[in-house]
């Protein structure tokens, strides 16, 4: 797991969420040769936060969504390369007894759609990261009993939706693998879930739809541990 992975896959990108870091406090093992490294801190120290690891140099880096009020948690970045975007993004959890659901619901969903919509004009969006929404009952292991959880209410899974039809974009795994069951990436420390295979597919590669002819494959790097979650892969050509 960690940094070891990193050199172990070597991807073109890689896409870090939950970094709990601030930006002068990164320790210097994170930084690996032959990799560019951007990162977006919360304003609350250790908590929240996404990093984005680059062989090739972006054209431009952008953290938040802009002119919003939703860029004190450090949670998106935007990269811009040549041919494409590439979103890295972590949705706010909405929590224990769904605390933050409206906030989730009616102000963060909403901001970042139309992010996504303004950069879809230009040129595709690649969106990667820890989404914090199972779409359909397939992307859970226990959704009869998990109706009401966060991540898994109607109202996150109506927005994921609209999302989805809005910014014409495609959830690549599902695309590809329709029907396969049991593929998950997040398995709860608490519950021990993990031996099991108690959990939940909440981490995502969605692409503009135009693009989904370069998408080759989508794996779920299950096995590998040192996190509650487990890494995605997404081939592409370009």
């Amino acid at each position: 797991g960690g940094l070891h992975y990193l050199s172990e896959e070597s991807p073109d990108f890689l896409s870090i969420q939950e970094t709990k870091c601030a930006s002068d406090k990164i320790p210097s093992e994170a930084h690996i040769e032959g990799y560019e490294l951007h990162w977006s801190s919360a304003e609350k120290n250790g908590y929240a936060g996404t990093a984005l690891y680059s062989k090739t140099k972006p054209l431009k880096i952008t953290r938040g969504l802009g002119k919003t009020t939703q860029n004190s948690e450090g949670r998106v970045i935007t990269a811009e390369f040549p041919d494409f975007y590439l979103v890295s993004v972590y949705v706010p959890n909405s929590g224990q007894g769904l605390v933050r659901l409206p906030y989730r619901q009616h102000q963060w969903d909403p901001e970042f759609r139309q992010h996504l919509k303004e950069l879809d004009k230009v040129k595709p969006i690649i969106v990667t990261g820890d989404l914090n929404v199972a779409h359909e009952e397939i992307d859970l292991a226990n959704p009869s009993t998990n109706h009401r959880s966060a991540g898994f209410t109607d109202e996150e899974r109506e927005n994921f939706t609209k999302l989805l039809k809005e910014v014409d974009l495609v959830d690549t795994y599902r695309a590809l693998y329709p029907d396969r069951e049991k593929a998950y990436t997040f398995w709860s420390y608490r519950k021990m879930a993990r031996p099991s295979n108690t959990g939940w597919r909440l981490d995502y590669f969605l692409v503009s739809r135009r693009i989904m002819p370069n998408v080759c494959d989508h794996e779920i790097r299950c096995g590998v541990q040192g996190s509650d979650h487990c890494p995605i892969v997404l081939y592409l050509n370009f």
